[in-house]
Parts: C-alpha cells; structure tokens; sequence
C-alpha cells in the first residue's frame, strides 16, 4: 500500500526532503506549509527588474579606465541592489558543471551514507541536514543542505569519490573571485583596494561550499525552499542548475533573479553593511521551488575571521554617528541560527538604540 502524505511526512522529520519527495506525494504537507502574497511579485519582462551585470574582465583590466568603470559599476550595484552578476570571470564553466553534479551526487547517496555527517554544531566542517534549524523551525523548507568549510583550513568529503578534487579547486578559484570583488568594493567607497581584507582578516576569514537540494514540489506555491533571509558575512557568490529559483527584494517586490550561462550570483552580507554604515545593504533573498524538476544551487560565502569584529569604518562615516556595535563573526553566526534571530533582521540585535 503507497504510504499516506501524512505517515511520510512524519517520517520526515527526522529524514530530510528527498525521503519525502521520493513517494507518491500529490501535496504539501502541512507542516511544510508557506504561503507567498502574489502581489508582491515583480513583473518578470520589467527591466526594471534585471539585476546589475559587472564585467569581471574589465575590472581585472590593465586599463586604468575601463576598471574605473568597472569599479563604480560595482558601487553602483552594491548600493542600489546587493545583488549583482559576475560574467567574464575566468573560472571553467565545466568547472561550475562538475560541481553542481558531485553535489547532486552527494545528495543521491543512500540515507545510510549521509548519516555520518548529520549535525548542528554551527561550524562543523563537513554537515548536512534539512530545512534550517529543525529544532526551532516554523515552518519545514523544501531543501536539504551540504555545508563543507572550504577556508581557512580545506575540508572534504571522502564520498563521492570526486568530490574533494573538484570542490578544492572549485573553492580555490571562488574565493580568488571574491577577493578581487572585495578590492574592487572596497576600491567604490573611495578606499584602499585592501583596506576591507586587511580589516577583516581575510587571510584567516572562513569560506563555505553551500550546496543545496530542491526537489520538484506538487505545489510549488504553497512551499519555500529558503525563506527571506540575509547573508552572515562579507559577499556571496552563487551558481546554480538550469532550473532557477533565486528571488531577490527590490524596491518592495519579489524579482527572480534571471542570470548568464556560467555566471555568478553576488550579494553582499550583513558585514559588508555594518562596515558601511548601511551605505551597501545586506538584501533579503530566497529561494522558491518549483514543480518541473530538482534545482541545485551552491552559494559560497565568505566572511572574516571567526574572532574578527566587523564596525562601522571611520573613513566612511562622514561626521555620521555609528550604528552598529561590534561583535565577533563566530557570535553574529550563533546568533543569527538562534531563535531570538528567526527570519529576523540579525543586523537589528547589533543596531544602536536612538536616544
């Protein structure tokens, strides 16, 4: 007899989202129940709605003015959207592909095999799981997760068998990315181009390969893969499958992000708004699902290091007062996994009360 939506749900919770999905399964569970407001979705053929492209290439380049274009592009994208794509950048789009399929591989292995990496300690190195944090969760997401510290020190899986050679270059040739990106911010607020990576101990900052598993839903509208949320950390870089599903707030309205073949994904974290002073904003984003096929997405965050504070830089406050205090990036994580942070601003528990 085919299991009910109900028993395979409560097998669920303590499976993950491929159990789930891999029945006969025609609706939603109810405890995975999340209910979108149509109206606040941006019309898709607005171009309006397309977010910023940068030119990796050009801000990389030897010409003193096709960089200062580039630069201020990037400025541009940071204080208008958070949200920015990265063509040009150099990394083999064969090496995006293997990538995304050695995940996809991971998450097909038997239950059995992936149990030994099952955990909630915040920074274990290697860890899957499903949803966010069942322990305080309201709602179930439709997504499991692979996260692996990639940086400072380089850790892998030992299954598959091509994953550790394919998830170390692949970290390597992020993070050389992500550091020219943060000279490149750093170099729009009219500061050194090392100024951000000297200030937070970049060298030492903590780099992780975020894989996450969205399997096809019968009705895609009534679950979320990643509800709206910000990023912890400095920027973020994101590739994904064919199948998209990446949707970004921008002025009041939900825009799916639509990008290039081989590009990546970039938005800047809640650190990056803490050092400017909410000058470039940390944007909340999400992930929806859909009822066609799996989606796989990698996002890539890079932080400081774990005992590193980010404040407000005093080169850019222009005789403005902070509004942040400072707290280590190993608290800010805990803080925003906690339930005092649940689909909460974090940003708001470090906010200088006004007098």
């Amino acid at each position: 007899m085919a299991p009910t939506t109900a028993n395979v749900a409560n097998e669920a919770k303590v499976a993950n989202i491929k159990t789930l999905t891999g029945s006969e399964l025609n609706s939603v569970p109810s405890e995975y129940t999340y209910v979108k407001n149509p109206n606040d979705q941006a019309d898709a053929s607005d171009p309006e709605h397309s977010i910023p492209t940068i030119d990796f290439a050009q801000l990389t380049s030897s010409s003193p003015e096709l960089r200062s274009k580039a630069i201020e592009e990037l400025g541009r994208a940071c204080q208008e959207w958070g949200f920015f794509q990265v063509i040009n950048h150099g990394v083999p789009e064969s090496l995006l592909k293997s990538m995304i399929e050695v995940c996809h591989k991971f998450f097909d292995l038997p239950e059995e095999e992936k149990k030994e990496f099952q955990s909630r300690k915040l920074l274990e190195p290697i860890k899957c799981g499903t949803s966010f944090n069942v322990a305080i969760d309201k709602v179930r997401l439709w997504r499991d997760y692979l996260k692996v510290i990639a940086h400072p020190e380089f850790h892998s899986l030992h299954k598959p068998a091509e994953y550790s050679d394919v998830s170390l270059e692949f970290s390597k040739q992020t993070r050389q990315v992500a550091t020219e990106l943060l000279s490149g911010i750093s170099e729009s607020l009219g500061l050194e181009a090392e100024y951000i990576a000297k200030a937070m101990n970049w060298d030492r900052g903590l780099q992780i390969l975020a894989a996450n598993y969205y399997p096809a839903c019968p009705q895609p509208d009534l679950a979320i893969g990643i509800p709206p949320h910000t990023d912890h950390g400095l920027v973020t870089l994101l590739i994904q499958n064919d199948m998209g599903g990446l949707e970004v707030q921008h002025n009041g309205k939900w825009v799916l992000v639509d990008c290039a073949p081989g590009a990546f994904v970039v938005n800047i974290g809640d650190q990056m708004q803490i050092l400017t002073n909410d000058k470039y904003k940390s944007v909340w984003h999400r992930a929806v699902v859909n009822n066609r096929a799996t989606r796989i997405s990698i996002a890539v965050p890079h932080g400081p290091a774990l005992e590193t504070a980010a404040l407000p830089i005093p080169e850019l406050l222009g005789g403005e007062a902070p509004k942040y205090i400072g707290m280590s990036y190993e608290e800010f994580m805990e803080l925003q996994a906690s339930p005092a942070a649940y689909m909460m601003p974090c940003l708001d528990h470090l906010r200088v009360k006004a007098e």
